[in-house]
């Protein structure tokens, strides 16, 4: 199939703290490794999606774990990829439903992703949306959510907050009345991943709220706390493969919308920095 026989309308973001679903061009990625489970959706055709040491997946739908370096090529110019935040959900039944969207029984579940994209064009719905609404919409039930300690949680409030306001497992760790070690230990325990690694891909995440935006790009990487602009093109292209310029020239016309419109973190940074 040809790149001009695939759909290319209706590019669109929805982005949540625990939840992405992204619909737009896929672009000429290199290797990329985000930090949260990445399920790809071909619009039509296939995917072809290699993990760093597995045999290449080719289909209509793929799996891929948080963390693991892979490649994604596709038929069309477009794709339809939902992110899970691991944190947000229980590792066995991801790991089911790895198995599942492996399976030949996957085109169902793949169409059910191009219905509820297709349903989201339709209605231009751009009010907000919660986790359940998100995965019921793509999966047709909940996922069944990790329940986290409440000081952890706490702390994924804080490297969820858009702004770029500086975290630190110190901070962090003194909100918690812990001491750093334990807090630390903790983490890793309640997430599965270290607080490092998490506040690394959040800190890319937090990329995706701007992306259809007119933005000075090195004035983006300091408002959501990149040190420089070096620092920031090479955690980007680590997490998406791409390089900052390049997801941005793609997503002109992206339509974001959010899971609180009203995000206060977005809101501050738009009367930031031209």
């Amino acid at each position: 199939m040809s790149d001009h026989e695939c759909p290319d309308t209706g590019r669109l973001l929805l982005i949540g703290p625990e939840r992405v679903f992204y619909a737009g061009l896929l672009g000429r990625p290199r290797r990329r490794s985000v930090g949260g489970f990445s399920i790809y959706v071909a619009l039509q055709g296939q995917l072809r999606v290699t993990v760093e040491g597995q045999p290449e997946l080719c289909g209509a739908m793929a799996f891929v774990p948080p963390y693991l370096v892979h490649d994604v090529e596709s038929d069309c110019l477009s794709v339809i990829t939902l992110m899970i935040e691991p944190e947000s959900v229980l590792t066995a039944p991801m790991t089911a439903l790895g198995v599942r969207i492996g399976s030949p029984g996957a085109a169902a579940l793949a169409n059910r992703v191009r219905q509820a994209y297709q349903a989201l064009v339709a209605t231009g719905r751009r009010d907000g949306f919660t986790t359940t609404e998100f995965d019921n919409l793509a999966f047709g039930e909940p996922l069944p959510a990790r329940k986290l300690d409440r000081r952890i949680a706490a702390a994924i409030v804080r490297l969820n907050d858009v702004s770029g306001a500086a975290v630190t497992a110190e901070d962090c760790a003194a909100a918690a009345n812990l001491s750093q070690s334990r807090f630390l230990h903790l983490f890793k325990d309640e997430t599965g991943v270290s607080f490092r690694a998490l506040r690394a891909w959040k800190r890319a995440r937090h990329l995706l709220h701007f992306v259809n935006s007119d933005i000075n790009l090195a004035h983006l990487a300091q408002d959501i706390g990149y040190p420089d602009s070096t620092h920031f093109s090479h955690s980007i292209r680590r997490f998406y493969g791409l390089q900052p310029r390049a997801i941005f020239s793609g997503s002109r016309d992206l339509a974001i919308w959010r899971s609180d419109p009203h995000s206060a973190g977005v809101a501050e940074f738009r009367q930031g920095r031209p």
